[in-house]
């Protein structure tokens, strides 16, 4: 069985998952988190755990903004291609999108 990466809703195309390189920047007050593909995709944590979780959940919105927006969704740019600095940690993100689409629908729903 193949499972589709994306899916039809409202007659658009959206994928069903994401796949992003995060660049998490350790330093002593803690971990700024940002990926080189999605401008202003941005998040800060303590810890490794919850800066993977943090990730998660700004690239889950942003790509919903993205998908709402009609804006165009960026190619992944190749690991070997990215450019890291000083206390730099590259990690791939990986976002399953019915799920904060479900999320969000019903954080919406509760706040009517």
């Amino acid at each position: 069985m193949v499972i589709s990466r994306e899916m039809e809703v409202l007659g658009m195309k959206k994928k069903k998952w994401y796949s992003y390189i995060a660049i998490f920047n350790h330093e002593d007050n803690g971990i700024n988190i940002s990926f080189p593909d999605l401008p202003g995709c941005l998040s800060c944590a303590d810890m490794d755990e919850e800066a993977i979780r943090k990730a998660k959940d700004a690239m889950g919105l942003y790509m919903t903004v993205l998908e709402d927006d009609g804006g165009e969704i960026p190619k992944p740019t190749a690991l070997k291609d990215i450019q890291l600095g000083k206390n730099d940690v590259p990690f791939l993100v990986e976002v399953f999108m019915p799920e904060v689409r479900a999320n969000i629908k019903d954080m919406y729903i509760k706040e009517l």
